[in-house]
């Protein structure tokens, strides 16, 4: 991204990693605490020595087949943060020596009788318990937390001054470390070569994979030097080379918009985004509250308050009236 607030490129953090040969020890082993937790979908020890997840075979521990089709449960199982390690192929690699470090783990525990103690199989009734009410609350809220068009719009209407926009362009670009190259690419350009295509092989940010394409911005959000440029051409227009503090762009402006209301096909997907989480409380609410009228409930208030705990403000005992001496 070119956003002035977060800067550009928006490199991933292995990437990073790798160009600097830094902290490598600390990215393995933080990924290994991730997976652990995260859990493993591979058929493993005891289960049977061949892969039935689909898929290519990756590697094989002891006779335990881990495929590609495990790899990628486990990439997705990773919290979106830490997901980019696995942009490279050493992050690759490192995910995988992850998943073979505990597949060897895994076994020895079995081997131990780790498995079957009753610690463990306490944790995983209740394991099974929280995974069994996730999936019913998704399920449900899903079914009715839905919002038609017609609720959107209705909020589009009542709600246009929060969509006002100053004049906004849309534009696309390929950047690049090096003036030579960025000299080779706009020459190819010049010569009718696809923009799209030439971002996504040489562009270094996160914009190349979708063709260079940045979206619509308004004056303000990106670095001043490409904000002046991209501004200052006509729709359809390619720029020179910008040097910035992150290389060498070319710009291609492919939309400009006076300011003005953005439309409600633009914001669309903005008003939902917004509107989804308090429906979705509605919705739980409202099942919260058909469960309790369903079922029989008693609880014990002289065995909760021998648990203790502190006072809320609500429930505090009012201070005692001074008496006359």
């Amino acid at each position: 991204m070119l956003r002035s607030a977060v800067g550009l490129p928006k490199f991933s953090l292995l990437k990073e990693l790798t160009v600097h040969n830094r902290n490598r020890v600390k990215t393995a082993l933080l990924v290994l605490c991730v997976a652990a937790v995260c859990g493993c979908n591979a058929k493993t020890g005891t289960e049977g020595t061949k892969g039935t997840s689909g898929g290519k075979t990756l590697a094989e521990v002891n006779g335990v087949v881990v495929t590609t089709e495990d790899f990628k449960r486990e990439l997705e199982n990773l919290p979106p943060y830490l997901k980019p390690m696995a942009d490279t192929a050493e992050g690759k690699k490192e995910m995988l020596d992850t998943m073979v470090i505990r597949e060897l783990i895994l076994q020895q525990a079995r081997k131990d009788g780790i498995e079957k103690s009753p610690e463990v199989a306490e944790k995983l009734e209740d394991l099974k318990k929280r995974v069994v009410v996730e999936a019913f609350l998704k399920k449900k809220v899903e079914e009715q937390a839905g919002l038609a068009d017609a609720d959107l719009q209705k909020f589009y209407d009542e709600n246009k001054d929060k969509f006002k926009a100053g004049e906004q362009v849309k534009a696309s670009h390929i950047l690049v470390k090096g003036e030579s190259e960025a000299q080779d690419i706009l020459g190819q350009l010049k010569k009718g070569a696809s923009f799209e295509e030439l971002a996504k092989k040489h562009s270094v940010d996160s914009a190349g994979a979708k063709g260079g394409d940045l979206g619509w911005f308004s004056k303000g959000s990106m670095i001043p030097e490409f904000e002046k440029v991209a501004f200052g051409l006509k729709e359809g227009e390619l720029s020179g080379i910008v040097k910035t503090q992150f290389g060498y762009h070319i710009i291609k402006l492919t939309g400009k918009r006076p300011a003005g209301v953005r439309p409600f096909a633009e914001v669309k997907d903005q008003i939902k985004a917004a509107l989804l989480p308090e429906k979705q409380q509605e919705v739980f609410k409202k099942l919260k509250d058909d469960l309790k009228k369903s079922a029989k409930i008693a609880i014990k208030e002289d065995v909760l308050n021998e648990l203790g705990g502190k006072s809320t403000p609500e429930t505090a005992a009012p201070p005692a009236e001074a008496k006359p001496k």
